[in-house]
């Protein structure tokens, strides 16, 4: 679709490159990063898709969690979409909370017709849409096909879907602070009946449930979650939204499926505990990119 550059930074001695383009998938302009590791690189560059959580755009990962060194010295390249679609206008309840609507698209495809017709397939956007419109700006600079694919909170949420629902299209993936089981707390229920009509109906997009039922070429998953985060909640007064050990249990139930999930001491849910991490998830995704 049509695309044009709305700026571009030189950061490692590569090329920060922020694109808008015309998506069929979200019915409207879309904007995503893309830094690759050179201004012409040699050959084709693998790929990390970094999904964003609540609120984000294409701008917190590459302006606050510091990966664009390891990124170099590994020579693979990081795209980072948006996490909705922006219409020019609004619906009713839209931009009403920080966790439904404008930047909360939950990586799904909506089927309550409101949200389907606003655009709300962040889902076929960010598997299919976003890859070939990549293929299309950048040509052989990128090897759209050597991909993986990693997230934050909502966004490790996503990518653990992405992963999971297609075998093979991710050479590995990882996450930080994810939503594991998100038909079993108060975000993942917001977002399932609000764009889906059912919690029910998210099952289908629930991590700790397809891990068990992945079936697919073997699966790497590095998983980390600070034992600080007030995420993980207290009880009814604050519930637990991130539930790693479902992620856990599901995989133990699943050979096919390798998932390495840590619990680091005293780090929270923010950009400080990406920043601290964030080189260990881009050696891990870089050794099999580059393998």
């Amino acid at each position: 679709m049509a695309s044009k550059v709305l700026k571009t930074i030189r950061v490692f001695d590569g090329r920060l490159v922020k694109m808008q383009h015309v998506s069929a998938a979200c019915k409207c302009d879309m904007t995503y990063s893309i830094w690759l590791p050179e201004e012409k690189p040699a050959k084709p560059v693998p790929l990390i898709y970094w999904l964003s959580g609540l609120t984000c755009t294409d701008d917190n990962f590459t302006q606050k969690a510091g990966a664009f060194k390891a990124l170099k010295q590994r020579g693979v390249g990081i795209v980072c979409p948006d996490t909705s679609p922006r219409q020019p206008e609004t619906i009713e309840g839209e931009a009403d909370s920080y966790d439904f609507g404008t930047g909360a698209g939950f990586y799904v495809n909506a089927t309550v017709p409101a949200w389907s017709d606003q655009g709300y397939h962040m889902y076929d956007y960010i598997t299919q849409e976003l890859p070939e419109q990549i293929r299309t700006e950048f040509g052989t600079e990128v090897d759209v096909d050597n991909s993986s694919i990693m997230g934050h909170s909502m966004g490790g949420h996503g990518a653990l879907v992405c992963a999971l629902k297609n075998p093979g299209k991710y050479k590995s993936c990882s996450a930080f602070s994810p939503i594991c089981h998100p038909t079993a707390c108060p975000w993942g229920d917001k977002a399932f009946n609000g764009y889906l009509g059912s919690v029910g109906a998210g099952e289908e997009y629930d991590a700790s449930l397809l891990i068990s039922k992945y079936d697919g070429p073997h699966l790497d998953i590095l998983s980390d979650t600070g034992d600080a985060d007030d995420f993980l909640g207290d009880g009814a007064d604050k519930p637990n939204q991130l539930q790693p050990e479902t992620l856990i249990q599901g995989a133990a139930a699943n050979d096919k499926v390798n998932l390495t999930s840590r619990s680091q001491p005293g780090y929270d849910h923010s950009y400080f505990f990406i920043a601290s991490f964030v080189d260990d998830h881009v050696n891990f995704h870089a050794d099999h990119l580059l393998a």
